[in-house]
């Protein structure tokens, strides 16, 4: 697997995807700040406009120079840029993880308010390799050690990777021949972060092997993998698997036929699917939740309760994993539903909870458990319970599944 050429890629990008300015994550590193130069480049034979984003976590003093530093590259590209602050961080919980969330959910906002129909990010082959590497260390299976996605959505944007068959060393051949300066972030050469040991190793391994596109190479092989289990996994779901409102009930017998490795797949999904998560959960808690769906046992993991009901394994939300406050003017509810009604001032939309689904007295036909209707969609006004779509209480509200998760198989088959 040769590396590609980065303008060719870059040009690909700009041609293929969908119509509207194209968003770019630049950090002022090399790799994005490549990108940014090519984009420039061939974003006039294209036809497309550019946009240039870059994201201030706040967590070092250079950080805002680094960001003025984008700005004014940009600018001499005559490229628009803008800076988005992220202030969240509070001390507690995974750093690393917390801000990569906060920043595509960042980027995502900008660009849906800037008309932006996709996000490109920068990482490269060399990215591949050092991922790889990391997940090796850690233990991962198929999905921890498969290639990065070329494309995903964050609330509904999409962000796109057209670089990851550039090494970063033809990125910096583009930045040294336009005689581009970039930055190098001083965590970049600090150990304590795994990636930065992987980044050395890899250099330490270039000549005895594997070469950084060997490993990308074994990272594509094991996302054709991925992609072949979550095939079968769908196919399984297509025949045994039954949606009922936001729950899923899986037929315990065929379930038990499985290979351990597709019934952990299909559960680790179904799990995100429920809970509305990007990420289902893995290792022992897992596993331990797979045992227990075998024994018929009750569980509860990642939000989302286990019970067993006429020979299915049957998953439903989790009431105290829902955001019980209210949320004015809210359209959405739990990262899964759609609410459409008569809006009116005051109206909020909440968890039905135990007592609301005592003023629903049909709620029983839907032949839905108790506990699975407390964690749906309600509409409030002053504690007082207007509708409850999924309960049989319309009163002109309607309860829909956001169409990603209308059909588990689908959603499935694309993960």
């Amino acid at each position: 697997m040769s590396a590609a050429d980065p303008a060719t890629l870059i040009k690909t990008a700009l041609r293929d995807l969908p119509d509207g300015p194209l968003g770019l994550a630049v950090s002022g590193g090399s790799d994005s700040l490549a990108m940014m130069v090519l984009a420039a480049q061939h974003a006039a034979q294209s036809g497309r406009s550019v946009k240039v984003v870059t994201v201030n976590h706040g967590l070092r003093v250079a950080a805002a120079e680094e960001a003025d530093f984008v700005a004014g590259v940009a600018g001499g590209l005559g490229l628009s840029h803008d800076t988005l602050l992220w202030q969240g961080w509070d001390g507690q919980g995974n750093l690393m993880d917390q801000a990569r969330q906060a920043r595509y959910r960042l980027m995502a906002e900008w660009a849906a308010r800037s008309g932006v129909a996709a996000v490109l990010l920068a990482h490269t082959q060399d990215d591949q390799a050092e991922t790889l590497l990391m997940r090796l260390g850690r233990g991962a299976g198929v999905d921890g050690l498969s290639a990065m996605r070329s494309g995903f959505e964050v609330n509904g944007m999409l962000f796109y990777r057209p670089l990851l068959e550039a090494s970063r060393n033809s990125l910096r051949e583009v930045l040294w021949r336009n005689r581009q300066r970039w930055i190098d972030d001083p965590s970049n050469q600090d150990d304590q972060f795994t990636r930065v040991r992987m980044r050395k190793a890899l250099s330490e391994m270039a000549e005895a092997g594997p070469t950084a596109q060997e490993l990308a190479q074994s990272a594509t092989h094991l996302a054709a993998a991925k992609e072949a289990l979550n095939w079968a996994v769908a196919r399984f779901a297509e025949d045994h698997v039954r949606q009922q409102a936001g729950d899923l009930l899986i037929a315990a017998a065929p379930f038990a036929t499985l290979p351990a490795e597709l019934q952990r797949r299909l559960l680790r999904h179904a799990l995100a699917w429920v809970s509305g998560d990007g990420y289902g959960p893995r290792g022992a808690a897992l596993a331990g939740f797979c045992t227990a769906a075998l024994a018929g046992e009750p569980a509860t993991l990642s939000g989302v309760r286990m019970t067993h009901r006429k020979g299915d394994i049957y998953l439903y939300r989790e009431l105290a994993a829902v955001k019980a406050g209210p949320v004015e003017g809210q359209d959405t509810f739990d990262s899964r539903w759609q609410i459409n009604g008569p809006v009116r001032d005051g109206v909020y939309i909440g968890p039905l909870g135990k007592e609301g689904l005592k003023l629903c007295p049909n709620w029983r036909e839907s032949g839905r458990p108790a506990a699975a209707h407390q964690a749906d969609p309600a509409i409030w006004q002053d504690n007082r319970l207007i509708s409850a779509p999924l309960a049989g209480f319309l009163q002109g509200w309607q309860a829909d599944l956001l169409p990603k998760f209308r059909d588990f198989a689908k959603w499935l088959a694309i993960r």
